[in-house]
C-alpha cells in the first residue's frame, strides 16, 4: 500500500471535501508528485493526462463526482488549459489550488504561493479553508457567444517576440525570474539598438474599443492586459497594486526607453509617461483588432477581432 500522508488522511477524515488532482506530466518540477497518493478514492482522485481530450475527460469525470477542489499541479499554462475547459463542465467552478511546478509561476506568486509548496502542503491548506480570489482574463472572439480562453497575462506585439526569448530561455535550463530578466534585457536590447524598421520598433496596427466607448486605431510597440496584483520580479506596468483588468499599450516606436522604461516598471503614474506614449487603463473589457498573433500565459494563439473581458473571481486555496 503506498503511503499516505498526514493532510490526506485529514481529507480522508472528512468525506465531505472531494479533492481532483491534474498533474502536468510535462511540468519543471512535477517528478513523483502521485508517489504518496493512494489509488483513486471517494474522497480524492487524480490523473496524469496527456492529450486535450484526456483533460477532459478527467474534468468530466471530476464534475460527475461533484468534487469541492480542484489541485493543478503544474505552471500558468497548464492553469490556463484547465481554466479554458473546465466550465464547459462545472455549473460552477469548485476551489482551486495551485502547485507552482511549471516553468512559469505568475499566478502562484500573485497568491502568494511559495515555489516549493508541495501536494502535500496544498491538501493541509485544503482542510484549513484559507483562500484568495482572483479573476482571470476571458478571451473570445468578437463573433463567438462565449470565451474560449481564460488565463492571467495577455500580450501582443513585441510581447510575442519577447515570449519567444523565453521560451529559448526555458530550453536552456533558465526559469521563472531567470526567464524573465533575460527576455526583459533582449528585448531591451532589440528595442533600443535595433534599426527603425525592425519587427520590435515598428509596431503592430491594432484598433482599440473600451468599455466606455472610446475607439482608437494606431501602431502599438506592445499590449499588456493582466487581472494579477502582482507580476514576478516586482514590476508593476499596470501601475498601483489593485485587482481587475488592467490593459497597457505603449505606441510604436518607443520613446526614450532607456529613460521612461525604469519609471515604467516600477509602477510611476506621472503624466509625462502618457505624454511619451505610454497608456494605462483599468476597464471591465476592451476590444482589440489585430492582424497578428497574441500571447496568453505563454502560449501563442492567432489573432483577429478579440474581446477581453475581466472573468468572474474564482476561489484559490492559499498557505
Amino acid at each position: 500500500m503506498k503511503p499516505q500522508p498526514e493532510s490526506y488522511g485529514v481529507l480522508a477524515r472528512a468525506p465531505a471535501t472531494k479533492v481532483g488532482i491534474i498533474f502536468n506530466r510535462h511540468a519543471h518540477r512535477n517528478i513523483g508528485q502521485a508517489q504518496s497518493l493512494p489509488d483513486t478514492t471517494q474522497a480524492v482522485d487524480w490523473t496524469f493526462p496527456h492529450t486535450e481530450q484526456d483533460l477532459r475527460k478527467a474534468l468530466a469525470r471530476f464534475a460527475d463526482r461533484g468534487i469541492d477542489v480542484l489541485v493543478v499541479d503544474g505552471g500558468d499554462g497548464t492553469i490556463r488549459d484547465v481554466l479554458s475547459i473546465a466550465p464547459a463542465y462545472f455549473r460552477r467552478l469548485p476551489k482551486l489550488a495551485i502547485i507552482p511546478s511549471g516553468k512559469t509561476n505568475a499566478l502562484a506568486l500573485d497568491l502568494g504561493i511559495p515555489i516549493d509548496w508541495s501536494l502535500h502542503d496544498a491538501l493541509g491548506a485544503i482542510a484549513a479553508g484559507r483562500t484568495k480570489q482572483r479573476s482571470p482574463i476571458e478571451v473570445r472572439h468578437a463573433a463567438a457567444s462565449a470565451p474560449h480562453l481564460r488565463g492571467f497575462l495577455f500580450g501582443a506585439g513585441a510581447f510575442v517576440e519577447a515570449t519567444a526569448i523565453a521560451q529559448g530561455v526555458h530550453g536552456m535550463g533558465g526559469f521563472r525570474g531567470v526567464a524573465v530578466g533575460l527576455s526583459l534585457a533582449a528585448a531591451i536590447a532589440q528595442t533600443v539598438f535595433g534599426k527603425s524598421n525592425n519587427r520590435w520598433r515598428r509596431g503592430l496596427k491594432v484598433g482599440v474599443a473600451l468599455d466606455d466607448g472610446m475607439r482608437i486605431e494606431r501602431n502599438f510597440y506592445i499590449i499588456l492586459g493582466s487581472t494579477l496584483k502582482r507580476l514576478p520580479l516586482g514590476l508593476r506596468p499596470f501601475g498601483r497594486e489593485r485587482a481587475g483588468l488592467k490593459v497597457l499599450g505603449v505606441d510604436a516606436p518607443p520613446r526614450h526607453v532607456l529613460a521612461t522604461l525604469p519609471a515604467l516598471l516600477a509602477g510611476s503614474e506621472s503624466a509625462w509617461l502618457e505624454r511619451f506614449g505610454y497608456h494605462r487603463c483599468a476597464t471591465d473589457s476592451v476590444r482589440l483588432t489585430f492582424d497578428a498573433d497574441f500571447v496568453l500565459d505563454g502560449e501563442t494563439y492567432p489573432g483577429g477581432d478579440l474581446i477581453l473581458a475581466r472573468g468572474g473571481p474564482l476561489d484559490f486555496v492559499v498557505p
